[in-house]
């Protein structure tokens, strides 16, 4: 990666005034790469928390700016928010350069982390560290073990299932576990066919999404089978909401975290700054020069 030490990193997260824990990923992965002092700065903005996308430029002198979205597809937000807040585009535009010149500084629009090809380690990591964590009665073998990535699913949009069915292809092209299955929480096949699905007896659920909250907290371990008074008092308790493992319905089930705390994203991060970073060199954009 070529030298950055004159260039700012913003990491956008979606945040919510309901769930505190939507913008622990931003902040986490944003401390973790000021700790590497890549940087001349790292900051944090959101679209629904302070500090918001369309101020973030405030006070960042940075001769180069890198926006980096955590996000997990691409989609109405990453496509068209996102961009419009930061100037990118105007309103009801998808098409737009994503490096431009604005008042002598070159301006980076990466891609959402969670389309880069480089998730599949970290979804892999995750499946392995629930097991190791909770090795009961024994830590049990890929091959003996259906990975399930759990997504959101939506009508409105295909590019959330897209993604989450590119990272099953690229983990199941690996063939180290028995299945790697796409499941959804509204679309099919839905989180309940984990039961149906596959032939081994060992089940892990990954679920692919930035932030925990009510869907990784309550949706999810309730439509796995967890009753809903149950998974209510657990929350109520500060107690993690589904027992690893779980036996039901003949399959030992595991059940992790979502992704986006997990560490190694914030190499995910610079992947995705190093890939605009050679788009602005093939396009020959410096600071104080216009765009061709």
């Amino acid at each position: 990666m070529n030298d950055l030490s004159d260039a700012a990193l913003v990491l956008i997260g979606h945040g919510s005034t309901l769930n505190a824990e939507s913008s622990a990923p931003a902040y986490q992965h944003a401390d973790a790469l000021r700790g590497r002092r890549l940087f001349a700065e790292v900051r944090e903005c959101f679209w629904k928390l302070e500090p918001s996308i369309s101020g973030v430029m405030r006070g960042i002198f940075a001769p180069r700016v890198f926006f980096v979205p955590l996000f997990i597809s691409e989609g109405y937000f990453t496509e068209e928010v996102i961009p419009r807040e930061l100037g990118f585009c105007a309103k009801g535009e998808t098409q737009f350069p994503r490096v431009q010149v604005r008042g002598g500084r070159v301006l980076h629009y990466c891609g959402p982390v969670g389309t880069h090809e480089s998730m599949t380690e970290v979804l892999l990591s995750r499946a392995r560290s629930i097991v190791m964590n909770y090795p009961f009665p024994s830590v049990p073998k890929p091959a003996e073990t259906d990975l399930f990535i759990a997504g959101h699913g939506t009508g409105n949009s295909e590019n959330s299932r897209k993604s989450i069915e590119h990272q099953v292809d690229l983990i199941a092209q690996r063939h180290q576990y028995a299945g790697v299955h796409a499941i959804f929480m509204e679309e099919d096949p839905k989180i309940e066919t984990v039961y149906s699905r596959g032939n081994a007896r060992n089940a892990v659920v990954v679920p692919f999404f930035i932030s925990d909250g009510l869907h990784s907290y309550e949706d999810i371990p309730m439509m796995l089978g967890e009753r809903e008074d149950v998974v209510r008092a657990r929350l109520s308790a500060g107690q993690p909401t589904w027992r690893n493992p779980t036996e039901r319905r003949g399959k030992r089930v595991w059940y992790s975290p979502s992704i986006g705390n997990e560490p190694s994203i914030a190499d995910v991060i610079l992947e995705r700054v190093r890939q605009m970073q050679s788009l602005a060199a093939s396009a020959n954009l410096h600071p104080h020069t216009n765009p061709p």
